[in-house]
């Protein structure tokens, strides 16, 4: 099972997927040139959002389609230091559809 995590560093943001750099799948939609963010609503968090549902999913054109909510719902809310599985986006997924 694929997992994710993202961390504030002394070096600045980290996001791994199976302890490899996340891609920012700028070629899918970019909403900032600033990186990745997390624990607020706004571009930074929407690319973070659309990165991993590009990654989780394999498609992009649904991960542009759910990227708003997702970041709403999950991304918004992250600690400084976290950890997702593919599980987890999965459920959190789920309960967007309720």
């Amino acid at each position: 099972m694929k997992h994710y995590k993202g961390d504030r560093t002394i070096d600045g943001i980290e996001v791994l997927a199976d302890e490899q750099p996340l891609d920012q799948q700028l070629a899918v939609a970019q909403y900032t040139d600033q990186g990745f963010e997390w624990s607020y609503e706004g571009a930074e968090p929407q690319q973070l959002a659309l990165a991993l549902l590009v990654d989780h999913l394999g498609d992009p054109e649904q991960a542009k389609k759910l990227c708003e909510p997702f970041m709403k719902a999950v991304v918004a809310r992250l600690d400084n230091t976290w950890s997702l599985t593919a599980n987890d986006i999965d459920q959190a997924l789920a309960q967007l559809e309720n």
